[in-house]
């Protein structure tokens, strides 16, 4: 006998196809327009974090087929009455829209009474779209400050995607609305879902700091893969804290930060148009206000906010396009810090040095081709090349004693650590790549397609 399916039985199906379809969005997989068919295999092993509740901080997200159907495009945060923001963004010359506009917003006092809010879009960057991007720029910020309940002055909205195609906004503000009574303190985890592009996992890193005895807490998330070669900040992050510090200390401070975190990662070079890192403080917490940067608290309170920072840096490294490698290099003996960091982003975004680790060649010369090439002071015959604890060369020659078999046995690891030495200084610099293999270009090819 043919069983009947009601309507009442065909909700719950619906409702339990959406919310898997949603968790493969969330992993890379199945979902429509993701590029990446699998997670990362440098993704990292705990997996997504367990994200505190960060108070006066609400968090929704939305389908709101941007560019593809079926998939979370569209986050929301509303910050209680008092959140200061502070921001880092690209310097690219052609930076998109909603950059322009959060720069100029960036910094302005909020009253005692003032709200605020960040809007987030995938699917499309809203970059290089003249007057419509600033059009719907203005849009989408018009309408989360009618539907956030805060002043469209304190609304930063940011985008991610493709270039040069207009965003269709009216998709963004119909689920407006939506996304302002869905706002939940438990939401930011669907949000870094919802920011992903050809992400495989979603980014997440969090922190708590105690402050005369009471807790501060940090959360932050964070999307990027491909395009990636930070010029201020990188790609879109977003940290939220219940911490109490002005607008003005935090600015400094993240400023700071980035240069140590952000602004040492690469992943093929190219820098985009729409890199933003915004960082809001709520001032919720219990714990007395971060005033003076010298002090304990604010020392003990920034370490931990550069934990995050790193955290999520490196995690968007282990997420580059086509990534089988993850890999730390440290330049010492610089004449300063600028040539050593010179040196280590040569040798980072070197094709022929990416390409050497991903078919696990120890290929040293091409590290001296590199260093060669970046403009910093060197000489030949102080050089020296590690590849982790090994030798590899030095004095200008091939180390006495290494075995190209030691050498390549450790390539074959997929966490490895390059070190040169340029015997000339104090000058030392560290930064974070992958490799580059063929699955960078299948991404890469058929982007738009």
């Amino acid at each position: 006998m043919e069983k009947k399916i009601t309507k009442a039985k065909v909700k719950p199906l619906k409702r339990e196809l959406k919310r898997l379809r949603q968790e493969l969005v969330a992993a890379g997989a199945g979902a429509p327009g993701a590029r990446a068919a699998s997670v990362s295999p440098l993704a990292p092993a705990g997996g997504f974090p367990v994200l505190p509740v960060i108070a006066g901080a609400e968090f929704a997200a939305a389908e709101a087929g941007v560019r593809y159907k079926g998939r979370l495009d569209v986050m929301l945060a509303r910050l209680a009455p008092g959140t200061t923001v502070a921001g880092v963004f690209t310097r690219s010359a052609t930076r998109s829209a909603p950059v322009l506009d959060c720069e100029a917003k960036i910094g302005a006092t909020p009253g005692p009474r003032q709200g605020a809010a960040i809007l987030v879009n995938s699917g499309n960057s809203n970059a290089f779209t003249g007057a419509r991007g600033v059009e719907a720029v203005q849009a989408i910020a018009a309408g989360v400050a009618q539907a956030a309940g805060v002043p469209e002055g304190r609304v930063f909205t940011s985008s991610t995607g493709v270039i040069g195609e207009p965003l269709p906004h009216e998709r963004i503000t119909a689920v407006l609305e939506d996304l302002a009574a869905r706002l939940s303190p438990e939401g930011l985890g669907q949000a870094a879902r919802a920011i992903m592009t050809t992400d495989t996992f979603p980014k997440g890193a969090i922190a708590t700091v105690e402050i005369d005895g009471q807790e501060v807490r940090i959360a932050g998330i964070a999307k990027g893969s491909g395009m990636i070669a930070p010029d201020m900040a990188t790609m879109l992050v977003y940290i939220f804290t219940d911490a109490k510090i002005a607008q003005a200390p935090l600015q400094r401070m993240l400023a700071r930060l980035t240069d140590e975190t952000f602004n040492c990662i690469t992943v093929d070079g190219d820098t985009s148009t729409s890199d933003t890192l915004l960082l809001a403080a709520t001032g919720k917490s219990r714990a007395p206000e971060i005033t003076d940067l010298r002090s304990a608290p604010a020392r003990a309170f920034q370490e931990a906010l550069r934990g995050v920072m790193l955290d999520l840096a490196q995690q968007v490294v282990r997420d580059g396009e086509g990534a089988t490698k993850f890999v730390e290099i440290t330049v010492t003996g610089a004449a300063n810090t600028a040539d050593a960091r010179k040196v280590a982003m040569a040798i980072a975004n070197s094709p022929l040095v990416k390409t050497a680790i991903a078919g696990e060649d120890p290929n040293w010369g091409r590290i001296v081709m590199a260093v060669g090439k970046s403009g910093a002071k060197a000489d030949r015959d102080l050089l020296a090349i590690r590849f982790g604890d090994i030798l590899v060369a030095e004095k200008g020659l091939v180390a006495e004693g290494y075995a190209e078999e030691a050498g390549a046995a450790y390539m074959r690891h997929a966490e490895l650590a390059i070190g040169v030495d340029l015997g000339l200084g104090s000058g030392a610099a560290t930064v974070w790549t992958c490799d580059l293999t063929h699955r960078y270009i299948d991404i890469n090819a058929d982007y738009r397609s």
